[in-house]
C-alpha cells in the first residue's frame, strides 16, 4: 500500500547507518528532534525522537510481533528468514520467538506472569554478596594487569563476565558449559541488530540452534534433580495449572543470556566511560556513595545501553501531529528520548549524577514490555561502578575507545584504563 508522507523536510534523512554514527549517535539523535521527530526513513520504516512520544509508543497496545508487518510479499519473505536466523530457530520452532520480547498478549501476558513468579525481588537481592565477591575479584583482576602490563581491559575483566557470570550462576548452568555458552551468546546478540550478512546469518542460526539444544539439555537435567536456582524455579512456576514448556522456557533463558547479559556490560563499561570523560562527576561518586543508586540512572539515561525499542502499528496512530499507517515498523529512539531538551532542559548532554528526575530515563523501555531484568541491571551497576571508583580514585582512560559497530546494543569493544596514582 502506498502512502503519501507529508510535513517532512525536503532532503532530511535520519541515517543511523552512517560510518560515524556508532561512534557518536547523539549529534544524529539531536537532528532528528530538531527537524523531523516523527520520521518517515526512506526504507519504509519510522522513527520518533521526542522523549514523550517514545513513552506513549511504548505504552501503546501496539505490536512487537513481525507477522503485523503491512510488506508486499516478497519484502515479508525476506524479514521473515531474516528473523528466523535471527531468533536462532530450528524446524522445531524453538527460538527466541517464543520470548516475552517478542509475543503481544495474551501469549506475552502469561509467559511474563509466570517467569515473575520465579525473578522476584527478592531473588535479585540475595543476589547481592555473590556480585560483591564477584566485583572485587573482578577488580583485583584490574589491579594486577595494571600492575604488570601498565593498562587493562576494564570490559575484558569486568563489565563483560561479571553480568555472564552471574546469569550462570542464578540459573545454575553447569560450569563446564560457561565458556561455550558465553561464545554463543557473544554471536548470537548480533540478532538484536540489522543483518545483511548471509554468513553471519548462518552463523547466528548455528548458534541460535545450539544454545537451545545445549539449555533444553540442563532443563531435562533439572526436571530430574531439581536445584536452589532460577531454572528450577522457572521449571516449576505455575499459575492455575499453567506451566512453561520446554521451548518457552529455553526461549526465556536464551532471551536472558542474549538481551540480559550484553545490556549489563553497556551499562557498566559506557558508564565508566562517561565517568572518566567528567571527573568532576568521578570524583563526586568517589566522594559520596549515597549518589550510587542515582548514578546508576542517570548514566542510563547520559548513555543508553539500549538505542532502541520497537512497535508494529496495528491501526492508523496518530504522533507529533502525524498519522502512521497500520502495519509500519516505528524505532522507538531510546536514546534520543533520554537526551530530549523539552524533557530534560538545556543540560540533556551532561551528566549530573544528582538529576534529581533521572529515574525517568527510558533506557529499559516502557508499558508492558518494561525490563524484567531491569531491577538485576541496576543493582550489578550500583555495585560495580561504586567499587570501581573508590578502589581506584586515580582511575583515567589509558587509550582510544573502539566501539562495538552496533546500531542498537552500543559499547565499546574494549576500555583501556590504568592509574595515575
Amino acid at each position: 500500500m502506498s502512502e503519501t508522507v507529508t510535513n517532512t523536510p525536503e532532503g532530511y534523512v535520519f541515517n543511523p547507518f552512517a560510518p560515524s554514527f556508532t561512534d557518536d549517535p547523539y549529534p544524529y539523535y539531536r537532528e532528528l528532534r530538531a527537524t523531523d521527530p516523527v520520521h518517515r526513513h526512506p526504507l519504509g520504516f519510522w522513527v520518533l525522537g521526542r522523549r514523550d512520544d517514545v513513552v506513549a509508543l511504548l505504552r501503546s497496545k501496539n505490536s512487537v510481533e513481525d507477522r503485523n508487518i503491512d510488506l508486499d510479499e516478497s519484502l515479508r519473505q525476506q524479514i521473515e528468514a531474516e528473523s528466523e536466523a535471527e531468533a536462532g530457530v530450528d524446524d522445531s520452532g524453538r527460538a527466541l520467538g517464543l520470548s516475552m520480547l517478542d509475543r503481544d498478549p495474551p501469549d506475552h501476558t502469561r509467559l511474563r506472569k509466570l517467569v515473575t513468579k520465579a525473578f522476584t525481588v527478592r531473588a535479585i537481592e540475595a543476589l547481592e554478596p555473590g556480585v560483591v565477591a564477584l566485583v572485587d575479584a573482578a577488580l583485583d583482576r584490574i589491579e594486577a594487569r595494571i600492575a604488570e602490563h601498565g593498562r587493562a581491559d576494564l570490559v575484558a575483566e569486568l563489565a563483560y563476565p561479571l553480568p555472564f557470570t552471574v546469569i550462570c550462576e542464578m540459573l545454575g548452568m553447569p560450569e563446564t558449559d560457561h565458556d561455550r555458552l558465553r561464545e554463543l551468546a557473544s554471536t548470537l546478540v548480533r540478532s538484536l541488530e540489522p543483518v545483511n550478512d548471509p554468513e553471519l546469518l548462518t552463523a547466528i542460526a548455528a548458534a541460535g540452534q545450539e544454545i537451545s539444544s545445549r539449555i533444553a539439555q540442563v532443563i531435562a537435567d533439572k526436571r530430574r534433580e531439581p536445584g536452589d536456582d532460577l531454572l528450577t524455579a522457572l521449571i516449576q512456576a505455575e499459575d492455575g495449572g499453567d506451566v512453561l514448556t520446554d521451548d518457552e522456557l529455553t526461549a526465556q533463558v536464551v532471551l536472558l543470556y542474549v538481551a540480559g547479559h550484553e545490556t549489563t556490560v553497556n551499562l557498566i563499561a559506557n558508564g565508566t566511560i562517561a565517568l572518566l570523560r567528567h571527573p568532576d562527576q568521578f570524583a563526586r561518586l568517589v566522594a559520596d556513595p549515597t549518589l550510587d543508586a542515582n548514578a546508576v540512572e542517570e548514566l542510563l539515561r547520559y548513555d543508553s545501553p539500549v538505542q532502541q525499542s520497537r512497535r508494529i502499528t496495528l491501526a492508523p496512530y496518530e504522533v507529533g501531529g502525524r498519522v502512521i499507517p497500520a502495519g509500519r515498523f516505528v524505532i522507538a529512539g531510546l536514546a534520543s528520548a533520554n537526551r530530549d531538551e523539552e524533557f530534560w532542559g538545556a543540560d540533556a548532554d551532561r551528566l549530573r549524577l544528582d538529576r534529581p528526575n533521572a529515574r525517568a530515563q527510558v533506557s529499559f523501555g516502557g508499558g508492558p514490555h518494561h525490563c524484567l531484568g531491569a531491577a538485576l541491571a541496576r543493582l550489578e551497576g550500583r555495585v560495580a561502578l561504586g567499587r570501581l571508583v573508590r578502589r581506584f580514585p586515580d582511575l583515567a582512560l589509558a587509550g582510544e575507545i573502539t566501539w562495538n559497530g552496533r546500531i542498537n546494543l552500543r559499547g565499546p569493544l574494549a576500555v583501556p584504563v590504568t592509574t595515575t596514582g
